[in-house]
């Protein structure tokens, strides 16, 4: 349509259609209408969406211009300081009033957090520093959208209506009260929003290019920006005599009626509804521009040049066939064959997120083996990116993810982040560890001497957490030097004194997170302790530089975010704050390989395109939902709505669909869970009928990593010579040679031990343990007097360093069987049953061996003999484990009473006995024997059976010549200590071996 301030001048608008590189396509079409002479181009200007898209078409012209070329200048539209940088251009701007500097982005969100906190806590419902921080990084993007959309702050206050759910009504009402504090901030401060900046500049510029048209020409590229300014400056463009306004993809083709149908719509006059747009449909918002710059569609006229690179024109109307809009797919029923097909697209659908990585990476590095060819993945995952990288490093190719990566995932952002937390949760082991481990700490050469202590401290940390902070710490070393045997001391005290020089280094940190503060006093702590960990190298390189720059502003906007922060808040706020700072990677990547994310990727094609990760809730994300206006709130005021990035990535993927080749990828699962494939993925089957595609390429992924000779590991069975093999062995050790030989092999032997987790839970050994303690202390000092067992244990608990909750959890599953313990001695008191000793160790010599145990507990009953007492924590052995060989802990025991090895008790054990505290029916504890009516094995003969199933495996193993085979019975070898070292899970269950019941 006609400008109606100029009749006579038509929009000169443009379009490169989806099957051209634009970039190339825009570069040719330039050149060839204003190269004319090697100052041509010099004297014009582009604007241009990004700075992401300057280096793209810079590219562009130096791949055609050939020889010299003075380029014309670049601007990116969103150009916060778009009036410098355009410089002459608008110099007579400078006549107007001077438009207020932007207020700093994190300054605005740490106020706007200080507002949100103050209105939630005026109203009854305060929030934690983090939350505030969240709610008010919405709110700033919800502001920017009014600013976006020229909505005055008013207009808003008038659209809420009175029919809102009482949630969304809580929201509005402190949405208001914000409002109406906002702008008296800033002027407080004198500045102003950003994007109010923005939207100031772009109106003078479309002014002044309408009222006053520059004497070079003005070309806007690629910009496909709804925003009311900027179809402002784009149609001012558009009415110049030497202007031109090139869009990407526009589709000129589509049918009317479904160009119509796309949407806005104007509110209905009688009811005021608004009926929907569709938002998601990729041309939806290059038909809003269209309509806010006043051009028809029919005035819209292809771009005839190309650049060299292009695939077939009915590239262009598939795709626009495939994305039509749902109610007219019906039509790809009468479609003719060419109207449908993608010829040059292939698709590939893996199994696994993983093999859609590899296949990605295989498939860049065959397209660069020819020379001079390109290619790119395209992608919004970013792990996947991250895979794909890592796999084309296999072979030597660097191919860097020109997106960035959030500075919360790099060195020097984890490391801000584990000081956080490690202060946060006050030097418990695990965040403790991770500190002291992390990479950038003691960087350089003393970094092995450190990563030792580290390790020993590591070890000293294993099992039950200590009590919280440094000085716990400190003393529960200073427990374990005192417990020590005399060969680890000296290795125990020198991690001590090594570990006073860290707590020198950690206690300010420990000092600022003990009292609540504000959020620049905690980050001065939290630097000043990065740098004298690191020796300020968290402050240098690629990720370094940003760190130290988002730390400095920390502290000097922190103060006008929330007053009060506990240092439990900071490590949320510094992840927040951190996931948003984009660290873009140093140039030196592969030159023709890419990885791009959608924003990257707009405006640039490659020989081969791969679009990676067409599942739903990746491509296209999940609309991030808006805790501050409700979606009737949105649609009244004419805001986009929350799927409107939907069309966005549409758009991106139909542009990249026009490239010369095209492969989509997608896995049918992602890392946890089954993947729905992307709503594009099915039109694009649903429209072709299925696209073609690229077995091959599974196949050679599957090829690179196959080994031409299979050799399976096969179980271990090391067979050691006779006068090597242990000559002392447990009681408790019997059961782990005869079912499991390897096991006892690795333990004897080999030497080697499960170690405890860091910061566990108390493990059902430990806690075994625990009430073992109790109740030899019970045995030797309260001469296991019933009425003084409960007091112990309970000092038991109240002593241990475990979590007050796993404490609570842990006391009625311990008292409870301690009571029974106490009655039940009392009971066999009165019936002429006492103890006569506890824990007490013995050892004796069978021919050649030596075998040792240690009783929990001897009574002496009414008739002189001797009762032997196991207690279990668990379930005891059952009765069939014991009449197959196994569970023979108690009889050897009542062998090594009934020879003497217990010192001070002589007698013949007739009574095997198993104490369980755990739970029967209704109550904790009962005694079971290891016997049963009827049965062969009876107490007279158990330690005589005991003993020749001990001989028989001793003469088997220990002084024998049998291989100490892995996993020999495996229903009586539970323990997996050593499953790992066995390589269990690579020949387990092939057959072969005795006792193998795979």
């Amino acid at each position: 349509m006609a400008d109606p301030a100029h009749p006579s001048i038509h929009p000169n608008v443009f379009t490169i259609p989806a099957h051209r590189a634009f970039a190339d396509a825009l570069a040719a079409g330039l050149i060839r209408t204003f190269g004319d002479g090697p100052t041509g181009l010099a004297r014009g200007t582009i604007l241009v969406p990004r700075s992401r898209a300057v280096r793209a078409i810079q590219d562009a012209f130096v791949r055609l211009a050939g020889g010299g070329l003075l380029m014309p200048r670049l601007v990116p539209i969103g150009d916060p300081e778009i009036d410098e940088t355009l410089g002459n251009a608008l110099d007579p701007m400078g006549a107007a009033e001077p438009v207020p500097a932007a207020i700093d982005p994190l300054e605005r969100t740490m106020r706007l957090a200080n507002l949100v906190q103050q209105v939630r806590a005026a109203q009854g419902a305060p929030v934690e520093a983090g939350e505030a921080l969240r709610l008010a990084r919405d709110l700033g993007a919800a502001l920017d959208q009014l600013h976006i959309e020229e909505i005055a702050p008013r207009d808003l206050i008038e659209a809420i209506p009175g029919d809102l759910q009482e949630h969304w009504q809580s929201s509005l009402d402190q949405l208001e009260i914000i409002l109406s504090k906002w702008p008296a901030e800033l002027q407080k401060i004198g500045r102003i929003d950003l994007a109010e900046r923005r939207n100031i500049l772009l109106n003078r510029v479309a002014d002044r290019w309408r009222d006053n048209p520059p004497d070079h020409f003005v070309v806007a590229a690629g910009i496909s920006t709804t925003a009311p300014a900027v179809a402002a400056v784009l149609r001012s463009v558009s009415r110049l005599e030497n202007g031109m306004v090139v869009l990407s993809a526009l589709d000129i083709d589509m049918p009317d009626e479904e160009w119509n149908a796309l949407g806005p719509f104007e509110p209905d006059p009688q009811t005021g509804h608004r009926r929907r747009s569709i938002e998601t449909h990729p041309q939806y918002a290059l038909k809003l521009l269209l309509d806010r710059m006043g051009v028809a569609r029919s005035e819209v006229r292809r771009w005839r040049w190309g650049g060299g690179h292009d695939a077939p024109a009915v590239r262009t109307r598939a795709i626009s066939n495939a994305m039509a809009p749902a109610a007219f797919t019906g039509k790809w029923n009468a479609l003719a064959p060419r109207e449908r097909r993608l010829t040059g697209v292939r698709a590939l659908e893996c199994a696994t997120s993983s093999e859609e990585a590899q296949v990605i990476a295989l498939v860049l590095r065959e397209t660069i083996e020819e020379p001079g060819r390109t290619a790119a993945l395209v992608t919004p995952d970013r792990m996947l990116a991250r895979r794909v990288s890592a796999h084309l490093r296999r072979w030597g190719i660097m191919a860097d993810d020109s997106a960035g990566r959030p500075l919360s995932e790099l060195p020097s952002g984890t490391l801000l982040l584990a000081l956080a937390e490690a202060a946060a949760e006050r030097f418990a082991p695990v965040p403790l560890l991770a500190l002291l481990k992390h990479p950038l700490v003691r960087f350089g050469e003393g970094r092995a001497e450190w990563l030792s202590a580290v390790r020993r401290l590591d070890l000293l940390l294993r099992g039950p957490r200590p009590r919280p902070g440094l000085a716990a710490v400190t003393a529960h070393i200073a427990d374990r030097l005192a417990d020590a045997r005399e060969g680890k001391r000296g290795q125990i005290a020198e991690t001590l004194d090594w570990w006073k020089s860290v707590v020198a280094q950690l206690e300010p940190l420990e000092q600022a997170a003990s009292r609540q503060g504000d959020i620049p006093s905690l980050v001065a702590a939290i630097r000043e302790t990065a740098s004298l960990l690191t020796d300020q190298a968290v402050w240098a390189g690629p990720n370094g530089r940003p760190a130290a720059e988002f730390v400095a502003q920390l502290e000097e906007r922190g103060a006008h975010g929330p007053a009060t922060v506990g240092m439990a808040e900071l490590p949320e706020i510094l992840r927040q704050l951190m996931a948003a700072i984009p660290v873009y990677p140093p140039q030196g990547g592969h030159p023709r390989i890419h990885i791009w994310g959608l924003l990257e990727a707009r405006l640039q094609q490659t020989d081969l395109m791969v679009l990676g990760g067409l599942s739903e809730g990746v491509w296209p994300g999940l609309p991030s939902p808006d805790p501050w206006l409700a979606p009737k709130v949105r649609a009244d005021l004419g805001l986009p709505g929350l799927e409107h990035r939907i069309g966005l990535a549409a758009h991106d993927l139909s542009a990249a669909l026009g490239g010369q080749r095209v492969l989509v990828t997608r896995s049918r699962r992602d890392a946890g869970a089954p993947a729905v494939a992307s709503r594009f993925w099915l039109r694009l089957e649903a429209m072709t009928g299925g696209m073609t595609r690229w077995p091959q390429l599974k196949a050679w992924a599957k090829a690179i990593d196959r080994p031409e000779v299979v050799r399976p590991a096969e179980r271990p069975a090391p067979a050691p010579p006779v006068a090597d093999r242990p000559r002392r062995i447990s009681v408790t050790d019997v059961d782990r040679l005869k079912a499991d030989p390897f096991a006892l092999y690795a333990k004897a032997m080999l030497r080697l031990s499960s170690l405890d987790a860091v910061d566990s839970d108390p493990s059902p050994a430990w806690r075994g343990s625990a009430v073992h303690d109790v109740l030899e202390a019970w045995f030797k000092e309260d001469n296991c007097d019933p009425d003084k067992l409960v007091a112990r244990a309970e000092r038991l608990l109240d002593d241990h360093d475990a979590h007050p909750l796993m404490r609570a959890m842990w006391r009625p599953r311990l008292i409870a069987p301690i009571e029974w313990i106490a009655e039940r001695v009392r009971e066999d008191r009165a019936a002429g049953r006492t103890p006569i000793a506890a824990e007490c160790d013995g050892v004796i010599d069978v021919p050649n061996i030596e075998l040792k145990g240690k009783a929990d507990r001897i009574d002496r009953e009414a008739d002189g003999n001797l009762a032997i007492v196991d207690y279990k924590t668990g379930q005891p052995p059952k009765t069939k484990a014991v009449e197959a060989g196994y569970a023979m802990q108690l009889g050897l025991l009542g062998m090594l009473a009934d020879r003497g090895a217990f010192r001070g008790v002589e007698g013949i054990s007739a009574a095997f006995e198993y104490w369980s505290l755990a739970k029967m029916g209704d109550s904790f504890g009962y005694v079971r024997t290891p016997f049963r009516k009827g049965a062969d094995m009876t107490p007279d003969n158990f330690v005589a059976h005991a003993e020749a199933t001990f001989r028989e495996a001793a003469d088997h193993w220990l002084t024998g010549e049998a291989p100490f085979t892995a996993k020999l019975h495996p229903e009586y070898a539970p323990y997996a200590d050593y499953d790992q070292l066995m390589r269990l899970e690579e020949w387990y269950g092939r057959g072969g071996g005795e006792g193998d019941n795979g």
